[in-house]
């Protein structure tokens, strides 16, 4: 006798499952990755500001957007303003 596979509910079916008050732990294994919500800012740079990240963009070979968030990341953590550590 050949096995059949259980057919695997999608996200509405699961939805509709845990609306009613079924359990769906089993469709779920716990191995995900928080994505936070992106805002969107403007900031204005003066050309040779933009001439220093387009420097280092290049010889990383990653986009300017990558540059100025490491960089800015990195400035939040060293000067003890990240948020994610607590203040004295």
């Amino acid at each position: 006798m050949p096995r059949m596979r259980k057919k695997v509910p999608n996200a509405d079916q699961i939805a509709d499952l845990a609306s009613r008050g079924e359990d769906v732990s089993a469709h779920f294994t716990n191995q995900f990755t928080v994505i936070r919500p992106i805002r969107r800012v403007n900031v204005d740079l003066t050309e040779g500001m933009l001439r220093r990240l387009d420097a280092i963009a290049a010889r990383l070979n990653i986009s300017r957007q990558a540059v100025i968030k490491s960089l800015l990341d990195r400035a939040l953590t060293e000067d003890g303003m990240d948020d994610r550590t607590p203040n004295p």
